[in-house]
């Protein structure tokens, strides 16, 4: 994936933007796992996020996200996967994709397996969400280390930029 820019500023409408849940999974104390939390810290400081961009920190998960998942019209999972890429490579799993990927086994996260528990229940829960992606960033390493590896800690900008340009883009299409 190519680095993007942000978007330029949108025109105010007087409406309230469509609001969108970034959800950031991952755990900081395993290197590059903790990316997804990296980045929605980041949202969450950052005073160029676009109004309706929710972040949350959603740790190493648990059922415990189940509510805040099945009210949000429109959700974007950030978090370490296994791509077969090279380390710091950004992928975005649309909600097929996403469904195959935490299916298919080969997880490199303990909370991975959760997900698809997570979202199983949100679908039984309820109507899903319009909206439903996984922005996966392929890891280095998951060993005990609070320090993101090179490659990883380098993407976090463009990571960043790619969840704004989503969110952007899904607010556009509503």
């Amino acid at each position: 994936m190519s680095e993007t820019a942000f978007a330029p500023a949108r025109r105010s409408t007087g409406l309230k933007p469509k609001e969108i849940l970034v959800l950031g999974l991952g755990n900081t104390r395993l290197a590059d796992d903790g990316i997804g939390i990296h980045v929605v810290r980041h949202l969450a400081r950052d005073p160029a996020t676009p109004p309706g961009l929710k972040p949350l920190d959603g740790g190493a998960f648990g059922f415990r996200l189940l509510s805040k998942l099945t009210k949000a019209p429109a959700v974007l999972i950030v978090d370490a996967a296994e791509l077969g890429a090279p380390p710091g490579t950004i992928c975005l799993l649309e909600r097929e994709e996403l469904a195959l990927h935490v299916s298919r086994g080969g997880r490199i996260a303990a909370h991975e397996s959760g997900l698809v528990d997570l979202l199983t229940l949100a679908r039984l829960h309820g109507p899903s969400q319009r909206r439903l992606a996984l922005l996966a960033v392929q890891p280095q390493s998951m060993e005990w280390d609070e320090d993101m590896s090179t490659p990883v800690a380098e993407s976090l900008p463009v990571v960043c930029q790619e969840v704004v340009r989503t969110v952007l883009a899904w607010q556009d299409a509503a």
